[in-house]
Parts: C-alpha cells; sequence; structure tokens
C-alpha cells in the first residue's frame, strides 16, 4: 500500500527564527538565563520592532582627561511615541533606560559597555534582525563593541581598528560625523609621541 506523500512546510527556523520546541539548541550559561526566559514571540517581536525603528550608533567625544584623549560612546536605542513596547525592551533585556523628549518622543537606550557586550549584542544574536542594512550594521556595531569592552581602543592599533569600522557603520544620507577617523589617528599619534616624550624625560 503507497503511503501518502507528507505535505512539506517550510520551518520558521530556516527563515531565521527557531521554533519554540528547538530552543533547547540555544540553552544559555547561567549569566545568560535571562536570555532563555524570552518568550519567543516576544523576542521575534522586539526584533523586528528593532529591524524597523531601532538604531545602532559610535560617536567620538573629546576627553582631555581619557588616556588617548578620545571616548568612544556606543548606543543602542529605539524611539516610539507609545512607550508600551519600549517598557517591553527594557523589561525583557534587563538593562537599558526610558528617556522622553519635550515633543512627547519617548526612547529606550542602553548606552553602558557591559549591557552592550552582555545583553543587546546576545539578544540580537539570537533573535536576528532580518533587513540587510541593519543585519549589516548590527554586525558591525557587534565587533566594536567586542573591542571596546575589552579595552582593545585604548592602544593605537585598536582604536585605528574601531574607527575603521565606525567608517562603516550607518553608510548613507543622514548620517553625520563630527570627527573623522583622521582627526582620531592623528591626534592619537601626537597624544602618544608626547607621552612617550615626558617618559623618557623622566627616566633621565
Amino acid at each position: 500500500m503507497t503511503k501518502p506523500l507528507r505535505e512539506k512546510t517550510t520551518s520558521v527556523y530556516a527563515l531565521g527564527r527557531a521554533p519554540d520546541n528547538q530552543q533547547e539548541r540555544f540553552r544559555s550559561p547561567l549569566n545568560l538565563r535571562w536570555l532563555d526566559n524570552i518568550p519567543s514571540s516576544i523576542g521575534y517581536y522586539l526584533a523586528g520592532f528593532a529591524d524597523g525603528e531601532g538604531s545602532f550608533t559610535a560617536s567620538l567625544r573629546k576627553k582631555r582627561d581619557y588616556k588617548n584623549e578620545w571616548q568612544i560612546s556606543l548606543a543602542f536605542n529605539v524611539a516610539q511615541r507609545d512607550v508600551s513596547t519600549l517598557k517591553l525592551f527594557k523589561q525583557h533585556l534587563k538593562c537599558g533606560r526610558l528617556q522622553c523628549r519635550s515633543d512627547g518622543v519617548h526612547y529606550f537606550v542602553v548606552g553602558d559597555y557591559p549591557s552592550l557586550q552582555n545583553h543587546v549584542v546576545p539578544f540580537f544574536d539570537r533573535y536576528q534582525i532580518l533587513s540587510e542594512n541593519k543585519r549589516k550594521n548590527f554586525l558591525i556595531f557587534k565587533k566594536i563593541t567586542s573591542l571596546v569592552y575589552q579595552k582593545k581602543h585604548l592602544t593605537h592599533n585598536g582604536m585605528k581598528t574601531v574607527l575603521e569600522l565606525r567608517e562603516e557603520l550607518n553608510k548613507g544620507k543622514g548620517r553625520k560625523r563630527k570627527y573623522f577617523i583622521g582627526d582620531v589617528i592623528e591626534e592619537s599619534s601626537t597624544t602618544t609621541r608626547r607621552t612617550r616624550s615626558i617618559e623618557r624625560e623622566d627616566m633621565v
């Protein structure tokens, strides 16, 4: 007797999203158990929302009291007039803060290195952004976050790598830059030479 053919179905996982019964594959170490507690429906909803309304940014700030006189300021943020979804981000990512502008627009912002490395990056590694450009920006942001979290940006070569990655972040119309890679590298080199000169004088 011929067996009936089974209807072929496209798995959600094949589209970049794992169904609930496959979540076991992604069981996390203790410090990421919060990620396992996020209902998959909420996780995918937040990822899709961030795909449309979120942004990953890396900016430079002049800081004379810093070793190389520059601070790398990283942030993941989502803006929306309705604060309800932003509260879900804060609740389930276990980090960040909510802010409100004078025009009534609310923000969910994560700006500290540990939260970005240990919460934001793992979340979007699991619940992936699907649009090409936003996904690319996240992957660049992920590399920058890792380097900064490991303090590799405090070296000349590390800072150069971070700045080169930053040049690729959020490319296109509307991107604004106060400082560029040439501004930082040239000044950092001058600062390093000046520091080494002072150190040699102290040794005399």
